[in-house]
């Protein structure tokens, strides 16, 4: 199984109808996509910059806003089966289609190692990839993308939340951050004629000579959950 976390950034992006057709048609199977809060997860950081109530609450209305966007992406793309508890994903894995996550199973009654802005939808992601023990994990960003760069390097410039390096360094499986411009090569890799890796440049999740495990770089653009 391949997770593809489409950012929620890409929701002002024409070309997120090309990814989720390229997906649908691709991925049965194989994919479940992972969607990212978008405006919604926005939305809860400025009511809670404005009320001041707990990351718990955040934490869970953020949950919502990764589920509105996940209706969102199944209205442009129905072919997308809307899944939640995990033996669902398994079936739609098993009758062949390609399956979007609704991450209701994330709301929390009391606090734990999900409910801190520390963790966005990117490390959710990453989360149920080594839940799930999933084949690869594609991280798809609005931004250009440039390789090689540390996933601390990824994080310290705000393009990956803070817990996901730390989660990622230790992850049995690849993990790429690409950019949407690079629909080609993941459909290729899909198709399994093509690496995700460019010539010449370090495997994303490959160690470097400082131990830091490497991912595909970006140039900076910051948002909230994505």
């Amino acid at each position: 199984m391949w997770i593809v976390k489409l950012g929620g950034s890409l929701a002002h992006d024409e070309r997120l109808a090309r990814w989720l057709h390229m997906l649908a048609e691709l991925g049965g199977g194989r994919v479940l996509v992972v969607p990212g809060g978008a405006a919604f997860a926005d939305a809860v950081r400025a009511a809670q910059a404005r009320w001041r109530f707990d990351d718990l609450t955040a934490h869970n209305m953020a949950v919502l806003a990764m589920a509105q966007t996940a209706h969102l992406l199944h209205a442009l793309e129905p072919r997308l089966v809307l899944v939640s508890e995990e033996q669902d994903i398994r079936r739609a894995q098993h009758a062949g289609r390609a399956a979007l996550w609704m991450p209701l199973t994330l709301l929390r009654d009391a606090p734990d190692v999900l409910t801190s802005w520390d963790v966005t939808s990117d490390s959710i992601a990453l989360w149920l990839a080594r839940r799930l023990n999933a084949e690869r994990l594609v991280v798809v960003k609005a931004c250009a993308v440039v390789p090689p760069h540390t996933f601390e390097k990824l994080s310290a410039i705000g393009l990956v939340d803070r817990r996901f390096a730390q989660w990622a360094n230790d992850a049995a499986f690849p993990i790429e951050v690409v950019s949407c411009d690079d629909l080609a090569r993941v459909q290729d890799a899909l198709l399994g004629g093509a690496s995700l890796t460019d010539p010449g440049a370090s495997a994303p999740g490959a160690s470097s000579g400082s131990g830091q495990r490497k991912a595909a770089g970006a140039r900076p653009r910051r948002k909230s959950i994505e």
